[in-house]
Parts: C-alpha cells; sequence; structure tokens
C-alpha cells in the first residue's frame, strides 16, 4: 500500500494531465479519428513507461530483484524512442509505419544488451555501466526529435501560431536530451512528464490555431480575418480580394462535390503564392481575401498575377480586387473598398463577357 502511496504522489500531476487530455480528445470535434486512436495509443506509452520507471528505482533503491530491474532498464532505453517515434506518428499527416522500424531495431539492440552488455551493463553491486553503444538510444531518440520538428515545420504555414507550438515542442524534446547528461538516471522519473506536458500543451495550441481555420480550404477563416485587420492596420500596405466566378453554374452543373472541389483549388492557387508577410483567408462561400504586411506594390502585384495565372490553367475562374496603401493617411476602409470595387468591375466584365447572369 505503501508503494502505491509513493507511486499516485509521484506522478498525480501527470495522471492529471492525461486526464485532462484524454476528456479533451474525447469531447474534440477538430481531430480525425485515426488521429485520437493514435493520441489514445501514445498516452498508453507514457503510463507504461511512467509505472516502469518507479518499478526500475524502486528495485534499484531496496536492492532487491536484479534480473527484473534490468529487464526494466531495457524496456526504459527502448521506450523513449518508441514514444517519440508515436508522437510523429500521430502529429504528422500522410506518416508510415515505416517510421517505427529504427526503434524497432533499438529495441533488440537493447534487450540484446541484458545478455551482451553492448548497451549497458549492471555489476553485481548494483553498479551501472555504459556499454560500447552506451549513447546509441541517445543518437536514436535525438534523430526523431529533429525529425519530428523539420516534419512540423515542413506541413506548417509558417505563421506565428503555427510556430509557437512547434518552437515549445522543440524546447521540451531537447531539454530531453541534454538533461540526463547533467542530471543522470533521475531525470527519467520526469521524463514522462515531461511528454506528457509538452504533448498537452502542444494539442491546446493546436486545437486553438484550428478555431481561426477554415475547415475545408484550411485558410485562415473569417473570424480570424475580422481579428487581423483590427490589429495593428497601420502595418498592412496592401490588401487583395477574391471572389470565385460561377460557382453556382458549377454547383447546379456538377454538383456541391464539384463546387467544394473548384474552392479548394482557388485556395491552393492563392496558398502557393503567398509568403510569411501574407496572411489567406476564406472570408465565405467562394469569397477569399490577402492581407498583405510589409508588402511592396510590386510584390502585391506579382502575388496578383501569379494567382490570375494559376487560376486560369486550373480551369477555373475568379475576379480579383486588390489595393496598396498610397500613403499613410489612406485608411483600412478606403483600402478594402478600393480593392472590393476593382474586383466586382474585373466580376461584372467576366458576366457580360461569358454572356451569363451574375450569380454565385
Amino acid at each position: 500500500m505503501d508503494l502505491l502511496k509513493d507511486f499516485i504522489l509521484q506522478n498525480w500531476s501527470l495522471f492529471l494531465v492525461l486526464l485532462a487530455f484524454v476528456i479533451m480528445l474525447k469531447i474534440t470535434v477538430f481531430l480525425d479519428q485515426k488521429v485520437i486512436r493514435r493520441m489514445y495509443v501514445l498516452i498508453a506509452l507514457i503510463i507504461a513507461l511512467t509505472v516502469s520507471v518507479f518499478v526500475e528505482f524502486h528495485l534499484e533503491s531496496k536492492a532487491i530483484y536484479p534480473n527484473i530491474r534490468i529487464v526494466l532498464m531495457a524496456f526504459r532505453y527502448s521506450a523513449t524512442p518508441v514514444i517519440i517515434a508515436q508522437i510523429i506518428y500521430t502529429l504528422v499527416i500522410k506518416q508510415y509505419w515505416s517510421i517505427f522500424i529504427p526503434s524497432l531495431l533499438l529495441i533488440f539492440i537493447d534487450f540484446l544488451s541484458i545478455k551482451t552488455g553492448i548497451i549497458f551493463s549492471v555489476a553485481e553491486d548494483g553498479t551501472f555501466k555504459r556499454g560500447q553503444l552506451g549513447y546509441l538510444p541517445f543518437i536514436v531518440a535525438g534523430i526523431y526529435c529533429v525529425q519530428l520538428i523539420y516534419l512540423l515545420i515542413k506541413r506548417s504555414t509558417k505563421q506565428i501560431t503555427e510556430i509557437i507550438p512547434i518552437v515549445f515542442l522543440a524546447f521540451a524534446f531537447s531539454g530531453g536530451l541534454i538533461f540526463p547528461f547533467i542530471f543522470g538516471k533521475a531525470y527519467a522519473q520526469i521524463f514522462c512528464p515531461t511528454i506528457g506536458i509538452s504533448m498537452f500543451v502542444y494539442y491546446v495550441f493546436s486545437i486553438l490555431a484550428l478555431t481561426k481555420k477554415d475547415a475545408m480550404t484550411h485558410l485562415l477563416n473569417r473570424q480570424a480575418y475580422y481579428n487581423d485587420i483590427t490589429n495593428n492596420p497601420q502595418e498592412i500596405s496592401s490588401v487583395i480580394n477574391l471572389d470565385m466566378n460561377g460557382l453556382k453554374v458549377i454547383n447546379d452543373t456538377y454538383g456541391h462535390a464539384a463546387g467544394d472541389k473548384a474552392i479548394k483549388t482557388l485556395a491552393e492557387c492563392i496558398s502557393i503564392n503567398i509568403k510569411n508577410r501574407q496572411l489567406p483567408y476564406r472570408i465565405g462561400g467562394d469569397e477569399f481575401a490577402i492581407i498583405c504586411r510589409r508588402t511592396s506594390p510590386e510584390e502585391t502585384r506579382e502575388i496578383v498575377e501569379k494567382i490570375s495565372e494559376l487560376v486560369e490553367d486550373s480551369n477555373i475562374s475568379c475576379s480579383i480586387g486588390y489595393s496598396i496603401r498610397e500613403d499613410s493617411n489612406m485608411s483600412l476602409d478606403a483600402m478594402l473598398s478600393k480593392a472590393d470595387e476593382m474586383m466586382y468591375a474585373e466580376k461584372a466584365k467576366y458576366y457580360q463577357t461569358h454572356n451569363r447572369r451574375r450569380s454565385r
């Protein structure tokens, strides 16, 4: 009973975080069910490692069952890379199970070390000794950490709301690689809380980011647009408004699935032509906007030209209007009005040319 009490007291904060994690996964509407299942596996691995580490350190303190202790050490060395691989498998879209191959090979080597001492060994007096490949588990875990951060940055939109949680994960995991050499094996007792808290915080950041995104196009949504245009509006150097042409015709002729595909296509044409200083939004059914900060007039016109070229090559049509801040006295409302005027003039020209009644 005292052992169970010590276990609960040492890990109570971790259990609370994991419980909150499970509750949020149960009620979330933002994540795919496959991702949620992988999150549950990750939580189970963290709990298993927590129990293993506690039992291992208890056996060491009592100097009993050395054979069980060495097996638990092999499990501890193996579990860390597996957990990080599971994080990659969970967070990175379209990641295949092959990500686990290095960690599975390490498991084999770690348990082989029980007999050979190639990773670690424990003397009869309980003294730990690092083997010839003693740093291999840290190297594999480090490679996984670097790969995780690289893949998360690569798949992100490079916006600050996505970069902050990635930096947080990088900070937490780098500590997990460095601290064992500073604090020794005692760090193993806080590794699981570090991973659990880090993942929970990252999840919260991710949910907050998703509330600002349009579910279909993954661009920023209307609410984010209204928030951002009121945030330091004097820094906005230009605005670009876009409105798809003939969406109702596509829906009526080919079905709403084709209309959704056309909207996604336009969103892709926008996304691949902007940089960090330009933010894209879907502000209506077929209406889009780009808010440009610290963007020169030449850059703005180049963005418009490239989007127009891509749209034309994609067999869809949209009207584009833009406005460039001519001087510091030009208000944001004036910029938005000017961009709208240009866009609606282009839309009227489109329907006149195609001899169609304007309809969305």
